[in-house]
């Protein structure tokens, strides 16, 4: 009898810890943003708004933000409070909900504030730079972390990663992935074919007034380096030589703006 009543509790533990796994993994990948797959939102402390994370905030009031002095960062070893994506119970930093018990992120930083429920990714905590192992090694003099493959071939520069780009003053990590060409020479640093298509069919759509039909501008391609004539469009001008959009008007009126190439690429 007692050997029954042990084998009884023994199916209901399993039970229940089959049910505690079941809460905590629920929703696990469908909530989050284009940054991160997580079940949490974060509350900013320079600002108090609640972002998706801080790459969301930071996209937004770097972004959206019409006065320069209202444009910011979040500091995100600051942030305070956190709400949960499935019961929006806000609350201190953790990784487990305090409400509904879901797990926030199946990896949790407690340092760097950071969930995520995408563990393929490896992630892991170095104390000397704030960041992995297995494929990576901390140099002390750089304060960062880098490919093992670069161990006795990188140049190192004091804090190389904790100061601005020295060519565009731009933040390291993050401005960069907006942008479609080199800073210095202009070029397109990556294949941009799939949105010279998306332009071709944007400008095919948008017809323009009949006093611009007939404008023609001189444009140089900022990657071949050929100059053309080509008819005047408000989206972008199209290189005749090697059909790329990354251009700029020379001649014939107002610039064309090439911010609708940058949106695309986001």
């Amino acid at each position: 009898m007692e050997s029954g009543s042990e084998t009884q509790m023994d199916l209901n533990n399993n039970t229940s810890h089959q049910n505690d796994h079941s809460i905590m993994e629920m929703g696990s990948g469908s909530f989050g943003c284009a940054h991160y797959r997580r079940r949490c939102k974060i509350r900013a402390p320079c600002c108090d708004e609640i972002f998706d994370c801080r790459h969301c905030h930071n996209e937004s009031k770097n972004t959206l933000e019409v006065d320069p002095l209202d444009r910011h960062d979040v500091p995100r070893h600051d942030v305070k409070r956190v709400i949960c994506s499935l019961c929006n119970t806000e609350q201190d930093v953790q990784q487990h909900c305090i409400q509904c018990g879901v797990c926030m992120g199946n990896y949790f930083c407690s340092k760097c504030k950071f969930f995520d429920d995408d563990v393929s990714k490896k992630q892991y905590h170095c104390d000397d730079a704030n960041g992995g192992e297995q494929n990576f090694f901390h140099c002390n003099k750089c304060e960062c972390c880098y490919s093992k493959v670069l161990k006795d071939s990188h140049n190192c520069v004091e804090k190389a990663m904790h100061h601005n780009c020295p060519v565009c003053f731009e933040v390291k990590f993050g401005v960069c992935y907006a942008k479609y060409s080199c800073p210095v020479c202009s070029k397109s640093y990556r294949d941009m074919s799939r949105v010279w298509e998306k332009l071709d069919q944007e400008i095919a759509a948008t017809p323009m007034p009949e006093m611009y039909q007939n404008k023609m501008v001189w444009i140089l391609c900022n990657d071949c380096g050929q100059t053309s004539e080509v008819n005047f469009h408000i989206v972008a001008h199209k290189c005749l030589k090697c059909n790329s959009y990354n251009t700029r008007q020379t001649q014939g009126g107002p610039a064309s703006c090439s911010s609708r190439i940058t949106d695309m690429v986001r």
